[in-house]
Parts: structure tokens; C-alpha cells; sequence
């Protein structure tokens, strides 16, 4: 779902509230669709109306970028609900012919089958292979339809060895900027002018912990992760270190 207008983004509104009403009313989860960090920030626009029913956020791990959000309290109901999330193994026929595919391949190929993105959450991408978090009701549908990525013939399966997936290796850099204000380091890290960054601002692509910063002069923490939308997401290590000349060296681990 994409956020393009003000209708959109009253109806996810509305959503959320009819959905923290259910749970707090009759007692039962209840639960969103995998949300995008565009959406996850209406949901942070409307918590302070709907935070009654007690959520929780998650997306199949813990650093996952798409998330669902769960109504409800396991405290307040003497119960607990898993989420409805499942990981999907793709992988392909014949590894040894095997094309690189990328997250855009994998993207592409499940789109093309007719889904709705609200029942895909985040792919982490290897060598050749993907797992994918999806909905439990739409796992089996791709495991049955899903048979080519690019030109490559895959199968996939459901797996539960989740502890196994791919870790995204990040890149390491070291840059030195005049200042820790976000939109410096943006510009360092991405390669871009300090205008260029402006504009990712301005156009609400930015966000810092999963929350859209609309600040670009803000000033960046240690261990914090900032995502630009269309250039991926880095992450601030340690703690900066100031040079004799006043200038910062940053230590960054970029997610491309």
C-alpha cells in the first residue's frame, strides 16, 4: 500500500482504531497486515488513540523492516497469540545454473503471482536463495505457485529453522564529518549532496529507528539506524570520536 493521499492514510487510521476496539471489546487478538515504514508511522500518528488495547509490533525477527502490529494484552487477556507470520525457503532447482538474484528479483516474482504486499513481510536475500516472512495463509499459495525467479526454476518450502537465516553482512566504513547532524552523515555515507539530502527529508523518506525524521538536523546517536527509502539503511557503531581539527570520525555499518 502506498500512502499517496490524505483518503489512504485516514482509512489506515480508521483501520487501526477498528481493530484496537475488536481486541479491547471482545477480548481477542487481533492483527494488521505486514506495514511498510510509511504506514508503521501512521500507526505511531494514532497510538496515543488506540494504545488502550495494548499492542505489540513485530515482523518474524527482531530487526525485521516490515512489520504487523498485534491488538491486544496477554496480561489483560491470560492468554497469549503467536503472530501468523511464517518463513518461506526459496531456493533453486538447480543451484550449480543458478542466477544471482536479488531482493527486487524475489519481489518481483511473488508480485507477479497476484499478492497482496500487506501479506509479505521482509526478504532476506544469499547466494542464489531468499526467506521470505509471509502470512500463514498465504504461505501455501507461493509454495505451490512460486516456480521461477528471473530464470531461475525455485522450490520453496516452509522452514522453522529460523535461527538459520541469512544474516545481512553489512559493510564497514569509516567517514569523517563536520558534524553528527543527520543529514551529514546521510550525505557522506550515501554519496550524495547535502540538497539531495534535503529532499529525502522534505519527501518523508527518511527514518531513524524505524520512525520517520522529517529533522534533518538532527543530531545522529551511537546504535542508531537510520533507512533512507530507495538508498537501504546504516547503522551509527560505538560512539563517534571528535578529531583535534573538530571534526567527527564516524564509524558506520551500511545495509546496501
Amino acid at each position: 500500500m502506498s500512502l499517496e493521499n490524505e483518503k489512504e492514510i485516514q482509512q489506515l487510521k480508521n483501520r487501526f482504531r477498528d481493530l484496537a476496539d475488536k481486541a479491547s471489546r471482545q477480548g481477542v487478538f487481533t492483527f494488521t497486515g505486514f506495514l511498510g515504514l510509511g504506514e508503521q508511522e501512521v500507526f505511531w500518528q494514532t497510538e496515543k488513540d488506540i494504545r488502550f488495547a495494548g499492542y505489540t509490533l513485530f515482523g518474524g525477527r527482531e530487526d525485521s523492516d516490515r512489520k504487523m502490529v498485534r491488538f491486544g494484552s496477554p496480561e489483560e487477556f491470560g492468554y497469549e497469540a503467536p503472530f501468523p507470520i511464517v518463513c518461506v525457503h526459496i531456493r533453486p532447482l538447480l543451484p550449480k545454473f543458478a542466477e544471482h538474484i536479488s531482493h527486487r528479483d524475489f519481489l518481483g516474482a511473488l508480485m507477479n503471482l497476484g499478492i497482496n504486499r500487506s501479506t509479505l513481510g521482509d526478504i532476506k536475500v544469499g547466494d542464489k536463495e531468499g526467506y521470505l516472512f509471509c502470512t500463514e495463509s498465504i504461505a501455501d499459495y507461493i509454495c505451490e505457485h512460486l516456480e521461477q525467479v528471473r530464470h531461475t526454476h525455485v522450490k520453496c518450502s516452509v522452514t522453522d529453522s529460523c535461527g538459520e537465516i541469512l544474516e545481512e553482512e553489512p559493510e564497514i566504513i569509516n567517514v569523517q564529518v563536520a558534524s553528527l547532524r543527520l543529514d551529514a552523515v546521510l550525505a557522506k555515507v550515501c554519496c550524495k549532496s547535502r540538497s539531495e539530502c534535503l529532499a529525502l527529508f522534505q519527501s518523508g523518506r527518511v527514518f531513524v529507528n524505524g520512525r520517520l525524521c522529517e529533522n534533518n538536523s538532527r543530531i545522529l546517536k551511537g546504535e542508531e539506524t537510520v533507512n533512507a527509502r530507495g538508498y537501504g539503511k546504516f547503522m551509527l557503531r560505538g560512539q563517534p570520536r571528535e578529531t583535534k581539527k573538530g571534526k567527527w570520525n564516524v564509524e558506520v555499518a551500511v545495509y546496501r
